[in-house]
């Protein structure tokens, strides 16, 4: 759960040609989450919500990302985390970020303004009371606008096994170099029925939260939504499993190959 955001604001990023195609979703689009900690032991929520707004007279897409620990979990390791961007309808680059966590006493309260033409981020430390400028890769993206960027990008039309690829982020403070190779197709039973798939596996640091590189694996919907489906984490104590367990708003049509 700890990580759950992030899980999902980079790995989503699977992609290995940038074919502009019709949007994969829209306003008022919304994912719900279930975790659970080594496969039984339920862990907590993640939503994720789109919505049209408008940022210094500019036509933009607010994402909402929330994460809470549920059950037995909240009573020893407590996490609340909210994370926001507001980024451009036409091109999905980001202007502004936001990540306010509190994961088990650990806390962050950060706000991002991005200067895509001179390439800076604007970092506003409101816990610390610092602010930064810090310069960034062209065309920088934050953890969540990732995640929509390339869900409008995919070409799955010519993935092929073993292709990879690698993706400017904005973390924190830092730039964040990101790696992912396309596994093949699977079909995986869900809570909505039998769902064709697309498996990933990303390349993360191994340490204190991952037990090595290759530890997590994801699913994605083989259609136009390209909808999260499932997330398996080796954490280095335990395991992390995410499955998405309801939606609405989708832009295009769900497909459930035998449904339950």
């Amino acid at each position: 759960m700890k990580k759950i955001l992030l899980i999902l604001a980079i790995i989503i990023s699977a992609q290995t040609s940038f074919a502009q195609k019709e949007a994969a979703f829209g306003d008022g689009e919304w994912f719900k989450f279930k975790m659970s900690y080594s496969n039984w032991l339920k862990a907590g929520n993640a939503t994720l919500t789109v919505k049209d707004t408008k940022l210094n007279g500019k036509d933009v897409y607010h994402v909402l990302g929330k994460g809470w620990t549920t059950g037995m979990i909240k009573w020893f390791f407590k996490v609340k985390d909210r994370y926001e961007s507001y980024f451009d309808k036409t091109t999905i680059m980001p202007y502004k970020f936001i990540r306010n966590i509190d994961e088990g006493g650990h806390t962050k309260n950060l706000e991002i303004d991005f200067d895509q033409k001179n390439n800076k981020a604007f970092v506003n430390d409101k816990k610390h009371k610092t602010k930064k400028t810090i310069e960034t890769k062209p065309n920088i993206q934050d953890m969540v606008s990732t995640f929509y960027y390339l869900r409008n990008n995919l070409d799955t039309d010519n993935l092929k096994v073993g292709d990879e690829v690698k993706i400017d982020m904005f973390f924190d403070e830092e730039n964040y170099g990101f790696k992912l190779k396309y596994l093949g197709e699977e079909t995986i039973s869900t809570d909505f029925g039998d769902i064709d798939a697309l498996k990933f596996r990303p390349y993360v640091m191994a340490g204190r939260v991952f037990k090595e590189e290759e530890s997590l694996t994801l699913w994605v919907s083989k259609d136009k939504n390209k909808l999260p489906l499932r997330i398996k984490a080796d954490l280095a104590v335990g395991s992390l499993r995410a499955d998405l367990e309801a939606f609405k708003g989708l832009k295009h049509p769900f497909k459930i190959v035998v449904k339950n």
